[in-house]
């Protein structure tokens, strides 16, 4: 595929400041074609703030970047993400779930069976949700929405995956040959996950494969903390009859004791860095290859 029909995108949140991490992977998508785009990605307006968003503009200038004019925020997306969620819906794909994280943990605890130690759990560590309001009669079901709790949107894994008729795959991108490597997709070690909740009419999985769609793109560059997700959003794309795209996910940038950079733990935004002085080559330098001299680890 020649250089130029390749679009990517780098999509943080704008929950904290842009770490070393988030620059290793600004970088390696604006390397792998000409149109870069960004997007912001502030469906949690509880934790988004508007100086870290203006925080990764200013980041990302300085890493001398340069990205498509109009920037997505997903915040004003959230009509359409409602439309894929109700053509779900009337297509008996995904289900209304009130249990909290006690309420999985003491299910899973009832169950004489399979006690918690041996419940399987995602990639991400978390239990498999045990269904317990898939299979809840209508007139429950109708009566717990009239209630108004709060309450999540799951897709029901066992029909998503009925409807397939070819085994789900993902094409594994390799930057160095530009070439492909088909590769099988199991959406199934997520279990029933979570795609909306009544609050917040979306989540990462959906969001993210509307609007990679959305903008045309071609290539997805990401963290490889991320390539087990790769599965869910497969099976949403061929849901949503969505277009799929190549995908890289490479290499995370760690600190020294080998643990993954993090806004959640406070780790220190690379602005740190600037704003004591450093120039611009002396960050790109901590970078592992091929943008730095650093390893993976020395962050």
């Amino acid at each position: 595929m020649p250089n130029e029909s390749i679009i990517t995108r780098f999509a943080p949140s704008p929950t904290g400041w842009l770490h070393l991490g988030h620059a290793y992977a600004a970088l390696w998508a604006a390397r792998l074609g000409t149109q870069f785009h960004l997007r912001i990605e502030d469906i949690d307006s509880g934790r988004c703030r508007e100086h870290f968003t203006q925080g990764i503009y200013q980041d990302l200038a300085w890493l001398k970047l340069e990205w498509r004019p109009c920037v997505l925020h997903q915040s004003t997306r959230l009509e359409i993400y409602q439309q894929a969620l109700a053509d779900l819906r009337a297509r008996n794909l995904i289900y209304p779930c009130w249990a909290t994280r006690s309420d999985i943990a003491a299910a899973i605890s009832s169950k004489k069976n399979a006690p918690s130690k041996k419940w399987l759990h995602d990639p991400d560590g978390a239990p498999l949700y045990p269904h317990i309001y898939r299979d809840i009669t209508a007139q429950k079901r109708a009566d717990l929405l009239a209630a108004g709790g709060a309450y999540a949107w799951r897709l029901d894994m066992e029909a998503a995956l009925a409807t397939l008729t070819t085994p789900l795959t993902y094409q594994k991108y390799d930057p160095e040959t530009k070439t492909c490597t088909p590769t099988l997709c199991d959406p199934r070690l997520y279990g029933d996950v979570i795609i909306a909740r009544k609050e917040i009419p979306t989540s990462y999985h959906l969001s993210v494969v509307i609007d990679d769609a959305a903008t045309g793109i071609t290539h997805i560059t990401r963290g490889q903390d991320l390539e087990s997700a790769t599965s869910v959003h497969r099976l949403l794309q061929t849901l949503l009859g969505l277009p799929a795209p190549l995908y890289f996910h490479h290499p995370l940038v760690l600190d020294g004791a080998g643990r993954k950079l993090s806004k959640l733990v406070d780790d220190e935004g690379f602005r740190h860095y600037r704003q004591a002085g450093l120039s611009l080559e002396a960050v790109l330098a901590k970078l592992p290859p091929p943008f730095g001299k650093g390893a993976f680890g020395d962050a």
